[in-house]
């Protein structure tokens, strides 16, 4: 917002509405609420105050779009999980969410009553699976068993959760992040089946080309015949890409014990599947005889993220550190 400080205007016409914001009148009234806390705040310094408040400010977005809530007083966890979502899909840093979220906590805590307590960093590890740390080589590792990923899409085929179980195979058999599965249109899906190449534009922009795998053409095929031109594969016109999103998570959330096997050193998430498709196309160059460097590159450049030492945490064993 361009007014140093924009907390100070309490007239509502006043109030400058970003570009593409789309409910302007919810935005508005969510703003005149920010800017009545602002003002009674003292306890931080004027530039901190000002970087938790763009932070909020750019919550309020999200929330004027998605959710149309009325008042800031009734945002709760699930609001709050799917922006974080929402964020690390944007390719956000860990260190400038983590920041959001702590502006997001500290407004929070300013209103007189408020409807929901937020989760905390542990709460979010321990129920949504979602780390505001910087992920670390050596960590744990993630990835599903062939007999979980089976029974996973056995399960959710079992309660007629076919969205579920495709946006999985993708997951598992395209390396997709859970926002690249869920954001595909029918386009795209056509011109994959066309080129046997699944083009898509990751973080930060990055567009890959990942060879068409037969169980994700098979999972293409079918869907696209329910599918009108010009719509997406999984989020029908009466829901957004980020409930679609929440939906898959909370369907393995609530159900991974049924399909989980003993002795997993994680629980099972999405991103875990494809930690599983890395590892797959990594043992197969290196079985055809490709040295580990080379090997680690071209798995990269299918995840779309060209990091050397991201891929080594996606290669992560049991053993340790894979070696050259």
């Amino acid at each position: 917002m361009s007014n140093t400080m924009p907390w100070k205007i309490r007239n509502r016409h006043e109030i400058p509405v970003p570009k593409g914001v789309v409910n302007t009148g919810v935005y508005c009234n969510l703003i005149e609420q920010l800017n009545k806390l602002a003002r009674h705040n003292r306890s931080l310094s004027f530039k901190s105050r000002d970087r938790y408040y763009k932070a909020v400010e750019r919550f309020i977005r999200f929330l004027a779009d998605n959710y149309q809530l009325q008042k800031l007083s009734n945002m709760s966890g699930r609001h709050v999980v799917t922006y974080i979502q929402y964020m690390q899909s944007k390719g956000l840093s860990a260190s400038t969410i983590k920041t959001d979220v702590g502006a997001i906590r500290f407004f929070h805590d300013l209103m007189d009553t408020t409807r929901h307590p937020l989760p905390t960093n542990e709460e979010l590890q321990e129920h949504y699976y979602i780390t505001l740390e910087k992920r670390k080589f050596g960590g744990v590792d993630r990835v599903w068993s062939q007999k979980e990923f089976t029974g996973m899409i056995d399960y959710a085929r079992t309660l007629k959760r076919h969205d579920i179980a495709h946006i999985a195979v993708l997951g598992r058999e395209q390396g997709l992040r859970i926002h690249e599965a869920v954001r595909l249109d029918r386009a795209e899906a056509e011109k994959s089946l066309r080129t046997n190449l699944l083009t898509i534009k990751g973080k930060t922009g990055l567009i890959r080309h990942v060879p068409l795998r037969e169980s994700a053409r098979t999972v293409l095929a079918e869907v696209i015949q329910a599918v009108e031109r010009g719509q997406k594969l999984f989020v029908p016109a009466d829901k957004k890409a980020h409930q679609v999103i929440e939906s898959v998570q909370r369907f393995i959330i609530n159900h991974r014990d049924k399909f989980s096997e003993a002795g997993r050193d994680a629980p099972l998430t999405f991103h875990g599947l494809r930690h599983s498709f890395a590892r797959e196309e990594y043992r197969k160059r290196i079985e055809s005889g490709m040295n580990a460097h080379k090997a680690r590159l071209e798995v990269s450049e299918l995840l779309g993220h060209r990091r050397d030492d991201v891929t080594r945490i996606y290669l992560f064993e049991k053993t340790g550190e894979e070696t050259e």
